[in-house]
């Protein structure tokens, strides 16, 4: 076979894989059960806090990511190295541990100071967002990071030798070339945030109408055994996610090699 044929087949084989899976649901989908559950008060609630969530988890993450980011590209500093190597660590740790240790570290002397002084966590709405800020942080500063190393310096160093202070010259010059990254990183973020499970249910719990997000409701749903009610739910999240990846592939206009 051709290497056109064999790269084609295994795109094909991804393809079939994922969408098999979806496709699977048609099994138990009802359409009674589906307008049932998407128009009852408890999804409702499940999507709005899904969205609320997911929405500041990736604003934070930003908010974090853009100048960790930016450090690790352009500058080199002790400790860089283990900082860039700590990115993989939501990919190498799995959710679930992170929101344990995240539990763990709240019933230490410091966490519990800050539960009681400052903000409650613990089956909290503030719980979720940390849980799956948590999560998605280190995957927008790796893909920022990437967007960062593609700027090239040589615009930054014109700028400044024309006057520009290095934070003015960051605004003007890095970030409005960066932009198509810092999109990507955000939409990335926020879907995957939305889809965070492991990490939620440690540190949030499972409490319905409270921190019940779209994955704990299929959770919830599935454990009481309402199969046409997961298989609504799952496509419910199934297709925020994928209209968000859609619209940003869209909105960057990224190139198609024929």
């Amino acid at each position: 076979m051709t290497l056109r044929r064999v790269t084609i087949a295994a795109a094909l084989a991804v393809l079939a894989l994922y969408g098999g899976l979806v496709l699977s649901l048609a099994w138990f989908f009802s359409g009674s059960a589906l307008r049932g559950t998407l128009l009852s008060e408890r999804t409702l609630f499940s999507v709005r806090l899904s969205l609320m969530t997911a929405t500041l988890a990736a604003s934070l993450a930003l908010a974090l990511a853009i100048p960790a980011a930016y450090a690790l590209s352009r500058y080199r500093f002790p400790g860089r190295e283990l900082a860039d190597t700590v990115l993989e660590f939501p990919i190498i740790v799995s959710p679930a541990a992170l929101g344990a240790m995240l539990l763990i570290f709240f019933n230490n002397p410091l966490g519990e100071w800050i539960q009681e002084n400052a903000v409650r966590f613990v089956f909290s709405f503030a719980g979720i967002v940390l849980a799956q800020f948590v999560t998605v942080l280190g995957v927008a500063v790796r893909l920022l990071k990437a967007s960062f190393d593609e700027v090239p310096v040589e615009l930054e160093t014109v700028a400044r030798a024309l006057g520009a202070k290095p934070r003015y010259a960051f605004a003007t010059v890095t970030l409005p070339l960066a932009r198509r990254g810092l999109i990507a990183a955000f939409i990335l973020a926020w879907a995957k945030a939305l889809g965070e499970f492991g990490a939620t249910i440690m540190v949030a719990g499972t409490m319905a109408m409270r921190t019940e997000t779209l994955p704990i409701a299929i959770y919830l749903r599935l454990a009481s055994a309402d199969i046409e009610g997961t298989v609504a739910m799952i496509l419910l999240l199934v297709a925020i996610g994928l209209t968000a990846l859609y619209a940003t592939r869209k909105m960057l206009g990224k190139a198609v090699h024929a």
